[in-house]
């Protein structure tokens, strides 16, 4: 009975990374990739992104393999570090968006930005270069992000496979609401999204590293969900901590 809990938890706890995680980076690689297609041609910006998944695809047939002969300790250590790496990134600026101190990551504006570079580069019919290198640039550099995310977290986790179809489900669905909206997915709260993302890598990348260094965890798997509470509340005290901040700073400017 307790192993089944305790696998269930990592498991949850794995798909539950690696889905918000491929969300919430297609989301952003198909905010350009809509843009660069509107304005500049469907034909080249569906070359750039189908490059880019060869590359990338090319990339995990050549370097993912290597990671089987990592010794698991080392291994866990690097997957930890990375994670906490990428958690902590994630987390810091969710945190600063929820709390007022930064704009949040608006997909309209980046559209917006995107269309407006395109157009002062002027419009070409037929195949386009930089409508090529902009929608390969945009589907390359967040799909290796999560290309990193997946191979760290499954190959821990010896749920490789699974993490993969996890992420590839996640992909598709967005692809198909980008195909329904038709423009951008500004309607997600990726500010949500990000924070919880954050919480779980950062979640993964401490029981791991603990893992690493050969930390007995109380209860195994199963600490997963005690660390992504703890995480969680603590990410939430500190919105509001700096919420207030924010408001008193705004409060004393008016007066």
């Amino acid at each position: 009975m307790f192993i089944a809990t305790s696998v269930s938890s990592g498991v949850v706890v794995l798909v539950g990374a690696v889905f918000l995680a491929s969300c919430v980076e297609m989301v952003e690689a198909l905010t350009i990739v809509f843009a660069v297609g509107h304005i500049r041609g469907w034909r080249s910006a569906f070359e750039g992104t189908g490059a880019a998944l060869v590359v990338l695809a090319a990339l995990v047939a050549a370097f993912g393999p290597a990671l089987v002969h990592v010794p698991l300790n080392i291994l866990r250590l690097i997957v930890g570090g990375v994670l906490l790496i990428f958690g902590m990134q994630w987390l810091r600026k969710s945190i600063l968006r929820a709390s007022g101190f930064k704009a949040k990551h608006d997909e309209d504006a980046i559209y917006e930005e995107t269309v407006a570079t395109l157009r002062a580069t002027g419009a070409t019919p037929g195949r386009d270069r930089i409508a090529f290198v902009m929608a390969f640039k945009g589907v390359f550099l967040e799909g290796l992000e999560v290309i990193i995310l997946v191979i760290t977290l499954g190959t821990s986790a010896h749920r490789l496979g699974l993490a993969a179809i996890v992420a590839a489900i996640a992909v598709v669905l967005v692809g198909l609401c980008g195909v329904v909206v038709a423009k951008q997915l500004s309607s997600v709260p990726e500010n949500a999204l990000k924070m919880s993302v954050g919480v779980l890598l950062v979640t993964y990348g401490t029981f791991w590293t603990g893992e690493g260094l050969k930390v007995k965890w109380p209860g195994g798997d199963t600490m997963l969900i005690g660390l992504t509470a703890i995480y969680a509340v603590i990410t939430w005290l500190f919105v509001l901590a700096l919420r207030r901040e924010s408001q008193s700073r705004s409060n004393a400017m008016s007066a």
